[in-house]
């Protein structure tokens, strides 16, 4: 039997080739590391950008992943790369994203119905899951606990006479937007401090956690009087600026925002509206509608805004968790069984 020829598109330590290798006799996993970015830290997936291929080493590197079956990673994490490679590769059938949303990715580089349908593209969903739902808990917490108040008394070496009262997350209604992985691991986590959780979902389906769920149209409905409201949407379509202005003042006044899906999903003009008049109490983002986040963004000074640089889902054990769902399906993918994590290509998610 042929073994099924696999292409390491991305930079990958050596120990996790030796890991996918060893785990799977039946592909020939095929890695150039000269011609892979150098990683800047564990996980890094995009490698240094200062990297640069000499001619000679672009077209080496293009002859190379144009002879995979499988892409583990999308060349140079580029739309535009991976359009070039499906349409110059007819052997391709399946790539594996690095990304948890990584059907925006697929989504972007603009694939005709038939390439889709030749190639099959599957997420790195559930990897990310812990990291990003303890974000989220983590900025709900810092609302709720008033870590400006408390960071600026602090640099003013301020002992406040005045007794506060904070808010405790058990006594909070939490609107979860998105049942994803991601989703599901935060409901399960504000749950288990004794908040109500609602969730809000394209299609409704039994979530373990939720007390409450509503379909993406009824989203204001579901927002109503709630303490909080987590973002855990992909970027996809129908979900570009579904938690609008309106969602945002349907929450009850001073309401926590997390974001850790994606930023374009939140409406960022009203947010900073509406964290600037107090209608928004705290907010703590890992991803805002332009990344990096401009200079001049209002988000950066507004001190009831905790900005990270789309940073919450790194883990040291990032690679080995996503070789491991790989391994998983490297071996369905070859006995002819259902992947997991496969982009839906109408929707990409």
């Amino acid at each position: 039997m042929d073994q099924l020829r696999v292409v390491v598109a991305k930079p990958l330590p050596a120990e996790y080739v030796e890991r996918i290798r060893s785990a799977e006799p039946r592909i020939d996993l095929v890695i150039e590391p000269d011609l892979l970015p150098p990683m800047r830290w564990p996980s890094d997936h995009e490698g240094d950008p200062a990297f640069r291929r000499t001619p000679e080493q672009q077209r080496r590197f293009d002859e190379l992943v144009d002879s995979a079956e499988v892409l583990y990673g999308i060349p140079d994490t580029k739309p535009a790369a991976l359009q070039r490679t499906v349409r110059a590769n007819p052997k391709l059938r399946w790539v594996q994203t690095m990304a948890a949303g990584g059907g925006a990715q697929v989504r972007a580089a603009d694939l005709s119905p038939e390439e889709l349908q030749r190639v099959t593209f599957t997420t790195s969903a559930g990897v990310h899951a812990v990291p990003l739902a303890e974000f989220a808990l983590f900025g709900v917490l810092a609302g709720a606990k008033d870590l400006p108040r408390l960071l600026a008394h602090k640099a003013a070496h301020h002992w406040s006479e005045e007794r506060w009262m904070m808010r405790h997350v058990a006594d909070m209604t939490v609107v979860v937007v998105g049942m994803g992985s991601i989703g599901q691991e935060c409901a399960r986590r504000f749950a288990g401090l004794g908040a109500t959780v609602i969730g809000v979902n394209r299609s409704i389906k039994q979530v373990d956690a939720v007390e409450k769920l509503y379909t993406s149209d009824q989203i204001v409905e579901a927002a109503q009087g709630a303490d909080a409201l987590v973002n855990a949407l992909p970027g996809a379509v129908g979900t570009e600026g579904l938690i609008s202005r309106a969602v945002l003042e349907a929450l009850k006044p001073g309401a926590i925002i997390a974001s850790v899906g994606r930023g374009v999903c939140i409406d960022e003009d009203a947010l900073i509206e509406l964290a600037t008049s107090g209608q928004i109490g705290f907010a703590a983002l890992d991803v805002t509608t332009v990344e990096p986040l401009p200079a001049d963004s209002p988000l950066w000074d507004l001190p009831n805004v905790l900005v990270a640089p789309h940073t919450a889902a790194n883990s040291e054990k990032e690679d080995a968790r996503i070789a491991d769902l790989f391994i998983d399906n490297v071996r369905a993918f070859i006995d002819g069984r259902r992947l997991r994590n496969v982009v839906n290509t109408e929707l990409f998610y």
